[in-house]
């Protein structure tokens, strides 16, 4: 790994430029002179997107430039020290050590570790002397390979060393502590997981072992991989840090716990200031927490890598359900607000009213809209924009379960599996099964150890054009048809259900019940998929999708809104009095169909929240279509009852369920608990709410 570096890609206090753009730009052309990359403006290119979304000067006079790029054919570092200093935009001034950090788009782990090894050694104060005092080339040569060489052996175990030590530590340690310790959790990734990341993960774990009475343990997630840390040492954390610039991996694992959010160089710059808000957290009940999937995800103690095939399957399910909900949200209330501006009719000339009029030029004909043609022409607008929207839902869900399997490469075929579902006819299903198979494929495609020239092209190009092929492929020629079958008998035999009277309120209860099962786990999302995919098929004369949607939407409810009357009016008493500021807060969860608000409660106490939910989800979905409720909006409550058709049948629903699981909890709350049980929650209420 020596060769990473060569005399040739240093420069020593010679002009490279007066402003940053340069600097990268004549480190680049040094990475391409010595042949290891095939374009310097593609390099630069790469780098100075990555520079565009944060500026990489650090504090200390440091620029670390850097990017992942096809252009790069081998990991490289080229080194300047400049005199004078370019601002890189670190706070305290300009940099005179500059890095530019290239590697390949494909690097292998070992290359990467590598890399992260010299992004830690900046945080040491004699490796930067030594640099700024080195006579020649060679002479910076030897400082950089001397701090990188040692550790290139176990570099890809640095991550696992780095969370298995201290867990070890505080487990040894835990009952020599004082009460008055407090125990943080942190994760650290930026855009390239090659830099930021492992400096972050460096400061703040020496910023944790400089305060006093705090126990530190940082997950750098990193390109070179992670290891995650044992959901033991999780659940037993006071609060969560996360300074990252991308999206958190497998976030559930945290659910509940009070969390401090920030962007990763914060983490670089200010880790002292990160620990003190983390701590501030831990004590405040209305600290912001990591949302969660149900409370079973928050309870689990099984560390990731560890996880059943069953459980693995399960947190990539809820990955592409996650990332569907925006466009459900927004696609839907866009939906529902052409139905308010337009009439319901809105939907059958909207597509060519946009295209053939304009706000100078508005519609004169079938008009459908009681605000005239302004209002039929914006109700036009925002149906087919939300319809738009909503048509991407089965891609996306098969993009990002995709995602959740082989990472990146996963996206691509995932995406087009899931088009090709929606072709097929194959529905939600089809998209399910589309994204597996897309992110097996591409994480397959991606363990082949591939040439070294053909590394760069396997994560841009190969894995998504080979993967595409097989994954689509397969459900074109032997699943899409199939499936497209039973998703069309699926949906006549609960659409013809919906309408039969008896057997619409036998529907509603079985879906209040999977609403109320695990607040946003896996059961309530595929209550809740079932229901926004179906009204992409409702018409006005197929309305059963809206009864549908109303009766999911009234029951998920529930929960939230009767926790927060049980412990804000019937029984304050009875709860104490973290659950009591979670309860005030989860009024407008409840307003707004989000079930989670209902988790810190059900997390604490599950055996008497969980039936009572359940029992009154029932009692709402089953009286909405008793009552024959539609929901033209897949989301926002009591915000989107301009959408909701009878208006008062949703209310009187959700009030039936709310009242009787408060009052369920109240009753059950008298049993087997007393006040002084809840004394003792409330002496650990961090610990309550995760459990």
């Amino acid at each position: 790994m020596s060769d990473i570096i060569t005399p040739e890609l240093v420069s020593l206090d010679a002009p490279l430029g007066a402003d940053k753009q340069s600097v990268i730009h004549a480190l680049a052309e040094r990475v391409v002179a010595q042949g290891r990359a095939t374009s310097a403006q593609e390099l630069f290119d790469d780098a100075w997107a990555r520079e565009q979304k944060d500026e990489t000067g650090l504090p200390g006079g440091i620029g670390i430039p850097h990017a992942r790029s096809a252009s790069v054919t081998e990991p490289t570092l080229a080194f300047a020290r400049l005199t004078p200093g370019v601002d890189f935009g670190a706070p305290d001034g300009p940099a005179d050590i500059v890095f530019l950090i290239a590697a390949p788009a494909g690097a292998d782990e070992a290359h990467l570790s590598v890399l992260s090894q010299l992004a830690r050694s900046l945080m040491n104060n004699d490796f930067m002397s030594g640099l700024r005092a080195a006579q020649t080339p060679t002479d910076a040569v030897k400082i950089i390979t001397d701090a990188i060489t040692p550790a290139a052996a176990p570099a890809a175990a640095a991550a696992p060393a780095a969370a298995a030590a201290p867990a070890a530590t505080r487990a040894e340690s835990r009952g020599a502590t004082t009460t008055t310790t407090k125990k943080i959790v942190a994760v650290t990734a930026c855009a390239t997981g090659i830099a930021h990341t492992f400096m972050a993960a460096d400061a703040l774990t020496a910023a944790g072992a400089e305060a006093e009475g705090v126990e530190l343990i940082v997950e750098p997630q990193g390109s070179s991989g992670y290891k995650a840390l044992p959901q033991s040492v999780i659940d037993d954390a006071d609060a969560v840090i996360f300074a990252v610039d991308v999206d958190v991996r497998e976030p559930q694992r945290f659910a509940g716990k009070p969390v401090v959010r920030s962007g990763v160089k914060r983490g670089i710059e200010q880790p002292k200031q990160l620990i003190a808000e983390a701590l501030a957290a831990s004590e405040n009940p209305n600290a912001a927490r990591v949302p969660g999937a149900g409370a079973a995800a928050s309870a689990s103690e099984v560390p990731v890598a560890q996880q059943s095939v069953g459980r693995r399957i399960q947190r990539w399910l809820l990955t592409g359900v996650s990332y569907m909900i925006p466009f459900v949200a927004g696609g839907g209330l866009l939906i529902a607000l052409g139905f308010l501006l337009g009439g319901y009719k809105v939907t059958e000339n909207a597509a060519n009213i946009i295209i053939q009029n304009s706000l100078w030029d508005l519609p004169t004909e079938n008009l459908t809209s009681s605000f005239g043609p302004l209002g039929q022409y914006l109700g036009s607008v925002a149906f087919m924009i939300g319809a738009t929207s909503m048509g991407f839902l089965v891609a996306v869900l098969a993009g990002f379960i995709a995602y959740a399997i082989a990472d990146r490469p996963g996206i691509a075929p995932g995406f087009v599996a899931g088009a090709v579902a929606v072709l097929m006819n194959a529905g939600f299903i089809g998209g399910i099964i589309g994204g597996l198979l897309a992110g097996f494929i591409a994480w397959w495609l991606g363990r082949f150890n591939a040439p070294r020239w053909l590394r760069g092209l396997m994560p841009v190009v190969i894995v998504p054009f080979l993967g595409s092929i097989f994954a689509s492929g397969l459900m074109i020629l032997f699943l899409g048809r199939p499936i497209a079958a039973l998703m069309a008998a699926l949906t006549d035999g609960l659409t013809s259900l919906a309408a039969s009277g008896a057997g619409a309120i036998l529907l509603g209860v079985i879906l209040g019940l999977m609403m109320c099962f695990d607040l946003g786990g896996p059961v309530n999302k595929v209550a809740y998929v079932f229901a926004t995919t179906g009204l992409a098929a409702a018409t006005q004369t197929n309305t059963a999708p809206y009864l549908i949607m109303a009766a999911v939407m009234a029951a998920g409810m529930v929960p939230p809104l009767a926790m927060a009357l049980a412990s804000t009016i019937l029984a304050r008493g009875k709860f104490t009095p973290v659950e009591r500021e979670n309860g005030a807060a989860a009024w407008l969860l409840g307003a707004s169909f989000i079930s989670e608000g209902a988790i810190p409660f059900a997390a604490a106490d599950p055996l008497r929240v969980i039936p009572a939910s359940m029992v009154g989800g029932a009692i709402t979905g089953g009286l909405s279509m008793l009552i024959g409720v539609q929901s033209y909006a897949p989301h926002g409550g009591i915000f989107v009852l301009f959408a909701i058709n009878p208006v008062w049948g949703f209310p009187l629903a959700i009030i039936a369920g709310t009242v009787v699981t408060a009052l369920i909890v109240v009753a059950l709350k008298g049993i087997g608990r007393s006040t002084k049980d809840a004394a003792v929650t409330e002496a650990a209420p961090a610990a309550t709410v995760a459990a």
